[in-house]
C-alpha cells in the first residue's frame, strides 16, 4: 500500500516537474505593434475642461487636486488628488474586510514611513466617492490616523466594477472572488434592469463565481474548491437578465447546499471506516460528478457544456444518494493525494 502511494507521488511529481520546465521554455514577447500615448500627449493641465468636473467633486469635500494626466492606454483623462480620509468609502460589494492583514499593513507602511500606493476612486452612488480596490489600504490608513489619503480619480464609474481582476494588493482566494462579484451582479442588476447577465462577462470573470458566490453568502465555511472543477463544466452565462438570472442560480446555490449535506453524510460514513485524508472531500465531489471524465478545450471557456448545469445537479444528487462507502480503497485518496500535488 505505501509503496503504491510512494510511487503514484513521484508519477506526480514528475509531470508537475515536466509541465514547469515546458511553462519556463515559453518566454514572454513583447507585442511588435506598439500601443497608447506618446510622451507629450499624456500630459494634462489641471485645469482642463476634461478633469474639471472630477476638480470639483475633490474640492467639494475638502480635498486638494494635485495634478491631472491621460492615462497611457486608454487616454482617458486621470485626476490626482489628496482626499480627506473620511471622504472615501469601499464599493459595497468588494470582499470583506480583514482585520489581520489591515494590522499587517499598517504596521508595514508605519515601518516604511511612506504610504505610496494612492486609491484608485470613482464616483459612486448619491455622489459618493468610492475604491474599488483599496478596501484595506484605506482601513489602514485609519488605523495609522492619517488626516488625507492619495487618489487616482477616474471619471469612468464602470471601472468599479471592472477593477476585481486587477487587484493583487490582497491575493483573492475563491470565497473573496465570489462573494465580490455576486454583490456587483447584484449591484448591477439594481442599476440595469435590462441588462443581460452575458454582457457583464469580463466584469464577473466567470460563471460559476455567482453560483458559489451565492451559495458562500449562505454558507461562509462552504468547501467551494471541491466543487469548482464541477461548475466550471457546467456553468455558463445567461442572455437573460442578470435579476432573473440570478433567482435561477439561487436554486442551483440551494442544490449544491443539499449534495453537500449528502457529501457530508458520506465523509462521516468514510471517517468512521478509518479514513482521515484530507483528501476526502475531494475524492467524493470527483467520484459524484457526472463530468469529471470530459475535457474540457483550452481557450473554451463559453463552449457549449457536456450537460445543463440543472441536468448536472440532478444526477449529482442521485450519485450521492446512492454512494458507497465500502467501495473506497486507500490506494483512491492515496491517488488523489498524488494528484493534488500534496497540497490540501
Amino acid at each position: 500500500m505505501a509503496v503504491r502511494k510512494k510511487s503514484a507521488r513521484k508519477k506526480a511529481a514528475r509531470k508537475k516537474t515536466a509541465r514547469q520546465k515546458t511553462a519556463a521554455r515559453k518566454s514572454l514577447k513583447p507585442a511588435k505593434e506598439k500601443r497608447g500615448l506618446e510622451g507629450i500627449e499624456v500630459l494634462l493641465s489641471i485645469g482642463s475642461p476634461e478633469v474639471s468636473s472630477l476638480v470639483a467633486d475633490v474640492e467639494s469635500v475638502g480635498g486638494t487636486p494635485l495634478g491631472a494626466y491621460r492615462e497611457p492606454l486608454s487616454g482617458h483623462p486621470m485626476l490626482l488628488a489628496t482626499l480627506p480620509i473620511g471622504a472615501v468609502e469601499p464599493t459595497p460589494f468588494q470582499r470583506d474586510l480583514s482585520p489581520t492583514h489591515t494590522k499587517r499593513l499598517a504596521k508595514k507602511i508605519e515601518e516604511s514611513g511612506s504610504f505610496l500606493d494612492p486609491l484608485i476612486v470613482v464616483r459612486g452612488a448619491d455622489g459618493m466617492l468610492w475604491t474599488p480596490n483599496g478596501r484595506h489600504r484605506l482601513a489602514a490608513a485609519k488605523l495609522l490616523g492619517l488626516r488625507q489619503i492619495t487618489a487616482l480619480i477616474s471619471p469612468d464609474e464602470g471601472l468599479a466594477f471592472r477593477i476585481l481582476a486587477l487587484n493583487t494588493e490582497k491575493a483573492h482566494n475563491l470565497k473573496d472572488r465570489s462573494l465580490e462579484v455576486i454583490r456587483m451582479a447584484r449591484e448591477l442588476a439594481t442599476r440595469h434592469k435590462r441588462a443581460a447577465e452575458d454582457s457583464y462577462a469580463a466584469e464577473f470573470e466567470a460563471p460559476e463565481l455567482l453560483t458559489l458566490g451565492l451559495v458562500y453568502d449562505e454558507n461562509g465555511r462552504f468547501a467551494g474548491g471541491a466543487y469548482s472543477p464541477f461548475l466550471k463544466k457546467v456553468d455558463r452565462f445567461s442572455s437573460r437578465t442578470l435579476a432573473a438570472s440570478l433567482r435561477e442560480r439561487q436554486g442551483y446555490a440551494t442544490r449544491l447546499l443539499a449534495i453537500d449535506v449528502e457529501v457530508k453524510r458520506i465523509i462521516e460514513e468514510l471517517k468512521a471506516r478509518g479514513f482521515r485524508s484530507p483528501y476526502v472531500r475531494n475524492y467524493v465531489v470527483a467520484r459524484i460528478n457526472p463530468v469529471r471524465f470530459v475535457r474540457t478545450k483550452k481557450g473554451a471557456g463559453e463552449s457549449k457544456p457536456p450537460m445543463p448545469i440543472a441536468a448536472a445537479l440532478t444526477r449529482m444528487s442521485a450519485s450521492a444518494r446512492k454512494f458507497n462507502t465500502a467501495t473506497v480503497k486507500e490506494s483512491d485518496l492515496a491517488l488523489v493525494a498524488a494528484v493534488s500535488g500534496g497540497d490540501s
